[in-house]
């Protein structure tokens, strides 16, 4: 059943994201800004961490996920290192992601052929 509910909440995500950029006429950008944007206030009240347990991969997958780092690593260090917790804790949780993006992104411009 952890299965159902991991597809039934990441696709829902997923539909949302595509309904904001169908329906609200939003770019891709603007659809994943707002998507971290989410995750972020979700996890800020409390309720990104109950979503996970409850959907696993279908709540870590999607973008909201990373908002999710972002707020819970800051508040995480803040409560351990006080003020300088809240920007040494968002580098802490997403170093290696930003990292991995950052690579993958420019070994792909290496490779790949721009059309024109």
């Amino acid at each position: 059943m952890d299965y159902v509910w991991a597809f039934i909440v990441g696709g829902a995500i997923c539909v949302v994201g595509q309904l904001m950029m169908d329906v609200g006429r939003l770019t891709p950008a603007h659809t994943m800004t707002t998507l971290v944007v989410i995750g972020a206030l979700l996890d800020g009240f409390g309720w990104y961490e109950p979503l996970v347990k409850f959907a696993g991969a279908g709540a870590t997958v999607p973008i909201t996920s990373f908002g999710n780092a972002l707020t819970h690593g800051a508040i995480r260090e803040l409560n351990k290192d006080g003020p300088i917790g809240i920007i040494t804790g968002i580098f802490q949780v997403t170093s290696a992601g930003i990292s991995a993006a950052i690579i993958f992104s420019f070994l792909a411009a290496v490779v790949a052929r721009p059309r024109g």
